[in-house]
């Protein structure tokens, strides 16, 4: 049972509350004729509508990204249950946050996970803009789709 897909700023809160709970996704990048893919922990920021993530601009992902910011990505609940499946597809733009923005952004990340203070990297976000949250235990096949106005 597929939702007609809701174009709004915001998602879905229960989008919203599932992005929240998980820690890592995989972002799927592409250069050239050469895709990647990436895990990566993650925070949600409700406020701007971003995934939030530290990375090294040595990383394959980021330099792909870099060359083409359009990349695509997964979330799926840390702890899988058999039965009841949940997960997101998403699409959006990486894209360095400035300012009040990066301040804001940083804070949720820091937040979410403090002993990353002490590594090295930058703080990158996915402005989203296309969102598909699958979950069964709303019934079967039940799908939400987001995408930006």
């Amino acid at each position: 049972m597929e939702q007609p897909s809701s174009k709004s700023e915001r998602p879905d809160q229960l989008i919203a509350s599932f992005f929240k709970a998980q820690t890592v996704f995989t972002l799927a990048t592409s250069s050239g004729d050469q895709p990647h893919c990436s895990t990566c922990f993650y925070a949600y920021s409700e406020e701007h509508n971003m995934l939030v993530f530290k990375s090294s601009t040595q990383t394959d992902h980021i330099q792909q990204a870099l060359l083409n910011n359009l990349v695509g990505g997964s979330v799926l609940p840390d702890k899988l249950q058999t039965g009841k499946i949940k997960g997101i597809q998403f699409k959006g733009k990486l894209v360095e946050p400035e300012n009040q923005c990066l301040s804001d952004l940083k804070k949720t990340y820091y937040t979410k996970y403090p002993f990353a203070l002490a590594m090295s990297g930058d703080i990158w976000t996915i402005e989203l803009s296309w969102i598909k949250f699958t979950d069964n235990t709303l019934g079967f096949g039940k799908k939400i789709k987001w995408e930006r106005t």
